[in-house]
């Protein structure tokens, strides 16, 4: 059964230009307990409508964990230090999975 209010795990999506900003995203993320571990996945393409203008650009992918309560501190850290005007910040929803996994997120986003 899926844990509920504080310690529901979310992931969290962001993309980043390339992986030299993605991993500096994710470490602070880390460091600041925003995130228990965040994947940088190389290789992305990302086709989207910026500006009335169909874009294309390659980038990597971070996929943050973290609990439900931090992901708006989250959002708002990746805002402060993304590149990007505006940078994409999905959370996600954590229906189950592993629980040692889960607890080991929700104890290291503690504040």
């Amino acid at each position: 059964m899926p844990a509920t209010g504080a310690d529901a795990l979310h992931v969290v999506l962001v993309t980043a230009p390339d992986a030299e900003s993605g991993a500096r995203i994710a470490r602070t993320l880390v460091e600041e307990r925003l995130a228990a571990c965040v994947n940088v996945v190389p290789g992305v393409r990302s086709i989207y409508r910026w500006e009335g203008r169909i874009e294309e650009e390659g980038e990597v992918l971070l996929i943050a964990k973290t609990r439900a309560d931090r992901c708006e501190a989250l959002a708002a850290r990746v805002r402060q230090v993304h590149s990007y005007a505006l940078p994409e910040v999905l959370a996600l929803a954590v229906a189950g999975g592993s629980e040692p996994y889960r607890a080991w997120v929700a104890a290291e986003t503690r504040p």
